[in-house]
């Protein structure tokens, strides 16, 4: 073999263990990542000793889609699948057998006068929403012409974050927040709807971010003067389901909790 066809060949050689040592290591940090997500996700979706005490119960166990069913329909669509322990919907599909295969999803049980707590992450340009006080009945076909929203949002990717009471954390259309504190898309954001006769607060990431009384002279009247004018059940149901909105986008939920007040 010559020196010229002896180079050449070297050269392959070095050039194939190279690749396969970065396919080695693309491998490795794959799993470690897969290893991770499975311990974090085994640390998630639990009740401490405490909070059983304090009559918290868990509405999702990190495992399965038990407790949960699509609005108007016992099952949950395919869209919606947990995922490392978290209730993962992932998003609009070009699929035409995932077409309808979404929707809106709602608990089982109804619930008055309560403290609800959970995490959520949005993706890059996302919207969601957290609608509580849901009206599961012939007479409304979507949950948010009954029930007010938590907004869920990418304030700085999405169009509606351009808009005061869209943002994230607001009481759709009706109330901003006292301070805008969401975190970064792809970061965890934790927060509690409280409702206790008739008063509500929106808690996010530790902090009070909107208060208000429901079913006075004055809050029939910021709805009057909102986009839900048109749908009379709208904030009037004292004792509902809790619903998470499919809005197209992919957003994840974990450490869904209640406790009756």
């Amino acid at each position: 073999m010559n020196t010229s066809n002896y180079l050449v060949l070297s050269l392959l050689i070095l050039t194939m263990a190279c690749s396969g040592s970065k396919t080695e290591t693309k491998s490795l940090e794959e799993s470690e990542t897969t290893q991770e997500a499975q311990v974090e996700a085994s640390m998630q979706n639990q009740l401490s000793e405490a909070e059983k005490a304090d009559g918290w119960m868990l509405l999702f166990d990190g495992e399965t889609l038990d407790g949960w069913h699509r609005f108007g329909n016992q099952e949950v669509g395919k869209l919606w699948q947990v995922v490392d322990g978290t209730l993962h919907f992932s998003g609009k599909s070009d699929d035409e057998a995932l077409v309808n295969e979404g929707g809106d999803i709602l608990t089982d049980g109804e619930f008055e006068n309560y403290e609800l707590s959970l995490q959520w992450k949005i993706s890059p340009n996302g919207n969601s929403g957290i609608i509580y006080n849901v009206a599961e009945t012939d007479e409304y076909d979507r949950p948010w012409k009954t029930g007010p929203e938590m907004q869920i949002l990418d304030n700085d990717g999405h169009p509606d974050g351009k808009i005061e009471t869209h943002r994230a954390g607001d009481l759709y259309d009706l109330i901003k927040c006292s301070e805008e504190n969401v975190n970064p898309v792809g970061e965890w954001n934790e927060v509690k709807v409280i409702i206790n006769d008739g008063n509500l607060q929106h808690w996010m990431n530790g902090q009070m971010v909107v208060e208000t009384t429901m079913w006075t002279d004055e809050w029939r009247d910021m709805i009057a003067n909102s986009k839900f004018n048109e749908y009379p059940g709208f904030g009037t149901i004292k004792k509902g389901r809790i619903c998470l909105q499919d809005h197209n986008d992919k957003v994840w939920f974990r450490n869904i909790k209640i406790r009756e007040l």
